[in-house]
C-alpha cells in the first residue's frame, strides 16, 4: 500500500511558480501536484503543456473552493498578493509556503503571522513557511552548523551580498512600482541569514544605507536604486553590511561571510557554475551561474521536500514565520534611510528611537 502524498496547488505561474510546479510535480515524491492557478492564459497554456493531469484555473479563490482535497498551497505569485493568497488559504485551514516576502509592508507582513496565530485553534498541525530558500542550501547549513559548533567562536560581524547580473531589458525598473525597493527584494535573503546566523531574538540597534544609479537612473522615479550598502547594528556587539545590485556583467554574485572572534567562514565567495576551468589566450577562467536560480536550484528542491514532509509528518517548521516579518522590517528601515539619507536608531526593544512609529511592533525577530 502506498504512501498517503501531500496535495498540494501553486498559486502564480510566472519565473519562479513555474519552478516550484516542477518541484512538486516531478522532484518531490511525497507531494502530488493537482492544481495551479493564474490570471495570464499564457502561464496555463504552459501548465497544460508541462504539468500532465493537473487542473489550471484562472481564478485563485475558485481552485481553493473546488480542490476539496488540497491540503498545502505554495503562493508563488506577484508578490503585492502574496499575504492576501496565504491568509486565505491559512483561513481554509492549509498549509502554506509563501515566497519572500510575505508582503513589502511591515504590517501587511504581520497580518499573515497573526492569521496564521488565530487559525492554529481549529488547526493546530497547521505549517506555514516564507520561501527563504537559502536557508535550505546545503553550503549555507553546512557554515551554519560549523558556527553552532564553536568553530569560528562568538559571530560578530556578517557581510552578505545578493547581486544580480545585468538585464538590459528594463524589466527591474518597472518591477520597482511594486518591489518595496531594492534592500526589500534583493536584500531580503541577506537580511534573514544575518537574522539566523546572529539568532532570531537579535535586536537592531541601527540601520543606515546609501545608494546609487550606475545604469538604471530611471529607478529614482521609483524611490529606488540599483547598488546599495547597508549597515544594521544590533545590541550585543554585532553588526552586518549588505551589498545589493543589479549590474553584474558576469552573473549572479550571491556571497556571505561570518567573521568570529577566533576565525571566519565564507560562503561562494569565488562563485563557479562547476568545477570545469575554461583555458583560452588571455587567461584561465571559470563561468558562473547567470541568474538565482542556477544558484540555488538544488536549495528549492529541498525546500519541496522538506516542506512537504513537515506537512505530511507534523514536525516542526524549520524557522519561525515572526521571522519573515522582521526581515521586512528590517528591509523597509534601510529603503527608507536609502532614501532619506538618515541614520535609523532603535531602542533595546526595538522600538524607534525618533518615535516615526511609536505604535508598530519592536524591530525584532520575536514578536
Amino acid at each position: 500500500m502506498s504512501s498517503p502524498k501531500l496535495k498540494v496547488a501553486i498559486a502564480g505561474l510566472g519565473r519562479m511558480g513555474a519552478r516550484h510546479a516542477l518541484h512538486f510535480h516531478t522532484m518531490t515524491p511525497r507531494a502530488d501536484l493537482i492544481a495551479v492557478s493564474s490570471p495570464d492564459p499564457k502561464e496555463l497554456a504552459w501548465a497544460t503543456r508541462n504539468l500532465e493531469g493537473v487542473r489550471t484555473y484562472l481564478d485563485y479563490d475558485q481552485m481553493l473552493k473546488e480542490e476539496k482535497e488540497l491540503q498545502a498551497v505554495v503562493v508563488a505569485s506577484a508578490t503585492i498578493v502574496h499575504a492576501e493568497q496565504a491568509i486565505k488559504a491559512i483561513k481554509q485551514g492549509l498549509h502554506v509556503l509563501c515566497e519572500k516576502p510575505l508582503s513589502t509592508n511591515p504590517e501587511i507582513s504581520q497580518a499573515v503571522v497573526t492569521a496564521y496565530r488565530a487559525a492554529k485553534t481549529s488547526y493546530p498541525n497547521q505549517k506555514v513557511i516564507c520561501g527563504f530558500s537559502r536557508r535550505f542550501d546545503a553550503s549555507y547549513r553546512d557554515a551554519y552548523q560549523k558556527m553552532r559548533s564553536g568553530l569560528i567562536g562568538r559571530p560578530a560581524v556578517f557581510r552578505s551580498q545578493t547581486c544580480d547580473k545585468l538585464d538590459p531589458s528594463g524589466f527591474f525598473v518597472q518591477y520597482a512600482q511594486f518591489s518595496g525597493g531594492i534592500f526589500v527584494d534583493c536584500s531580503i535573503h541577506d537580511i534573514d541569514l544575518a537574522l539566523w546566523f546572529f539568532g532570531e531574538d537579535s535586536v537592531v540597534k541601527s540601520v543606515s544605507a546609501i545608494g546609487i544609479t550606475a545604469v538604471s537612473p530611471e529607478l529614482r522615479k521609483y524611490n529606488d536604486r540599483d547598488n546599495a550598502l547597508g549597515i544594521v547594528e544590533f545590541y550585543g556587539g554585532k553588526i552586518a553590511q549588505l551589498y545589493c545590485s543589479r549590474m553584474m556583467a558576469a552573473g549572479q554574485e550571491d556571497s556571505t561571510e561570518i567573521t568570529g572572534t577566533e576565525g571566519k567562514l565564507a560562503v561562494n565567495t569565488q562563485p563557479m557554475s562547476n568545477l570545469v576551468n575554461i583555458y583560452e589566450p588571455s587567461g584561465i577562467r571559470r563561468e558562473i551561474p547567470p541568474h538565482y536560480y542556477g544558484r540555488f536550484r538544488e536549495a528549492f528542491i529541498t525546500e519541496a521536500n522538506e516542506f512537504t514532509a513537515c506537512c505530511l509528518d507534523n514536525t516542526e517548521p524549520p524557522f519561525r514565520l515572526e521571522g519573515a516579518v522582521a526581515a521586512v522590517k528590517i528591509g523597509c528601515a534601510l529603503q527608507e534611510s536609502l532614501i532619506t539619507g538618515k541614520k535609523i536608531e532603535f531602542d533595546e526593544i526595538g522600538r524607534r528611537i525618533d518615535g516615526a512609529d511609536d505604535d508598530a511592533a519592536p524591530l525584532t525577530a520575536r514578536l
